[in-house]
């Protein structure tokens, strides 16, 4: 959103600048003075007349303020000058000896004639360039232009990008539930009309995730009797071969209703989160899956606090390592701590996952192959509980196959702001 005000802000200022530009211009065409050459006529007639009157009447000419010199007047010539001058007056019939001279200290133009008599009539010239100081008067021109312009180009894009704004902070206001807090519809109308859209939005978004909620838990519940009598009736079967398969059907049934319940659940839960020790966590986590028979080892295990849910946190990383030791043959697990952040790393020996599939994997019911199915028990959901619970924490969980074979998955979460002496921290954990 700022890149979005900003590029709003420069591209007003510059179309103001440009439009100020294009008529500070125009005028200066329109109203400037004459060209040169026509003020250098008027001045060289003018430079003439006053000549003749003191080489008629010096004494007069001099009494009314003449200043007559037996040099030049004191100063740097303009060639430039000089040269139009004396060409003007060539053209005219008058070709008198002239010089264009500034002072050295006050930069006052002077005009110096050269009489009959080899005295020189000095006298003032008007200046043909702009003032005196003309340049500071454009600096301080152009700089009230543009922080003019940026002023309101800052107030229009504020009031352009003020409903976008609303609509940014509306959805990172989004709940699990879908619930969003009211907004209140006033101020100018474009702001009215996008609160109410969201505000329409947020009712609608909430109703189907509650739908939606009690779809996934009523068919769950619905599933549950007939699956019961099929299990009744499975136990009447004579073949234990059959019975059996009859049986593990149904388990699969089970878990996968289960499963599905658990993900709705992860998605709609409002967990207060508190510090964990991370590091504790996953010591708890790997010594329980290798009492349970599971490949599972630690490397580097670093002192750590996040900010979660002990319990969420738990089964995220449980999900992982089970993952991992179930389709890799072992786990490895290590956490790092870093400048801002904490890094959880699992790696496995397995033969990884297609590169066109790593995009699919935390898809709900998402199967690498789906004749795993019948060989190995779950119902597909690890993967996506697991990445609902880290994200919901403030976290990203990735997934890369290693080389040669094997693969990574790298949990990264925030670290947590301690406020809570460790032991505290630990009591809490373990009540939870």
């Amino acid at each position: 959103m700022t890149r979005l005000r900003n590029r709003i802000v420069l591209l007003l200022v510059a179309a103001i600048i440009t439009v100020v530009g294009l008529a500070t211009f125009a005028a200066s065409r329109a109203l400037g003075p004459p060209p040169m050459n026509g003020r250098l006529e008027a001045q060289a007639t003018q430079l003439r007349l006053v000549a003749a009157l003191v080489e008629r009447d010096r004494p007069a000419a001099v009494a009314q303020g003449a200043s007559i010199s037996d040099h030049p007047a004191i100063g740097d010539i303009d060639r430039h000058m000089t040269d139009e001058l004396s060409d003007v007056l060539a053209r005219s019939g008058s070709p008198l000896k002239v010089l264009i001279s500034r002072h050295p200290e006050s930069r006052a133009t002077t005009a110096s004639v050269e009489l009959s008599d080899g005295l020189w009539l000095v006298m003032a010239w008007m200046e043909q360039g702009p003032p005196p100081g003309g340049w500071i008067t454009l600096a301080i021109w152009a700089a009230l232009i543009v922080i003019g312009s940026a002023a309101v180009s800052i107030f229009a894009a504020s009031k352009i990008v003020r409903p976008l704004e609303l609509i940014e902070s509306a959805v990172a206001r989004i709940g699990p539930d879908g619930a969003l807090p009211t907004i209140p519809e006033t101020g100018p109308g474009e702001i009215r009309a996008t609160a109410h859209a969201l505000n329409r939005m947020s009712a609608r978004l909430k109703s189907a995730i509650e739908s939606r909620m009690r779809l996934v838990a009523a068919a769950g519940h619905d599933l549950r009797t007939p699956m019961t009598r099929m299990r009744l009736r499975a136990e009447f079967i004579v073949d234990d071969g059959e019975r059996d398969k009859w049986l593990a059907d149904l388990n699969e049934l089970d878990a996968i209703a289960d499963s599905a319940m658990m993900l709705v659940r992860e998605e709609v839960k409002v967990v207060d989160a508190r510090p964990v020790r991370l590091d504790q966590l996953i010591g708890q986590v790997a010594a329980e899956l290798h009492s349970l028979g599971y490949a599972v080892t630690l490397a580097q295990v670093d002192t750590a606090f996040v900010s979660g849910s002990p319990l969420a946190l738990t089964r995220a990383i449980r999900n992982l390592v089970i993952n991992a030791a179930t389709h890799g043959e072992r786990a490895m697990m290590s956490c790092v701590t870093r400048a801002d952040d904490v890094v959880v790393t699992i790696v496995d020996e397995g033969p990884g996952i297609p590169q066109v599939l790593l995009g699919q994997v935390f898809e709900p019911f998402f199967r690498v192959d789906g004749g795993r199915r019948k060989s190995i028990a779950g119902a597909g959901l690890g993967l996506a509980i697991a990445k609902e619970i880290i994200e919901r924490f403030g976290g990203r969980i990735t997934l890369a196959n290693r080389v040669p074979r094997g693969l990574l998955q790298e949990v990264v979460l925030p670290r947590a702001v301690m406020d809570t002496a460790p032991t505290e921290v630990d009591q809490l954990a373990d009540q939870d």
